[in-house]
């Protein structure tokens, strides 16, 4: 497998809401906006609803559109993790994305998985800017000397060794 970068965005929330359960866990719900750049350059629109664990771990659960410079609407969901934040307030970001689009342009992307990683930074005002490098997962196959190892019978496994390059 390989990475394929597709487009980097930022956004702010201008809009948020929280909802604190008995101080252990919350819920919260903010509305994204900002801009992508690469090979989807367009206009970002989301809604987040990311719970936040006792431990501060946010976990995003966004759904969204790209209007791209082109015309085209791309929908998007991305699930994923967002640690603690650091002593200087940024949080790291990882998780998935799948897009859905009915332009024969972006229409490839209704099959594709892609990677995301980002970050959450602190702005003077005391908003925040996210940051996020998304890319697409392409398939490559498993050579068959970098895997190997053993079955028996019954369904139960043996011994994988993964042998690196």
């Amino acid at each position: 497998m390989r990475l394929e970068p597709l487009y980097r965005a930022t956004f702010t929330t201008p809009e948020s809401w929280s909802v604190d359960a008995a101080g252990a866990e919350g819920q919260l719900f903010l509305i994204a906006e900002g801009r992508s750049t690469g090979r989807l350059s367009a206009r970002l629109r989301a809604a987040n609803y990311p719970r936040r664990r006792a431990d501060g771990t946010l976990l995003p659960d966004f759904r969204g559109v790209l209007e791209t410079d082109d015309g085209a609407a791309v929908l998007f969901a991305w699930h994923g993790y967002a640690a603690p934040a650091e002593p200087d307030g940024r949080r790291r970001l990882v998780g998935s994305v799948t897009h859905v689009s009915d332009d024969p342009r972006y229409r490839y992307l209704n099959d594709v998985v892609c990677a995301l990683t980002g970050e959450v930074r602190r702005r003077a005002d005391d908003g925040f800017e996210v940051a996020l490098q998304v890319a697409e997962l392409v398939w490559e196959p498993v050579p068959e000397s970098h895997v190997s190892g053993t079955a028996s019978a019954g369904g139960r496994t043996g011994r994988a060794t993964v042998v690196k390059p």
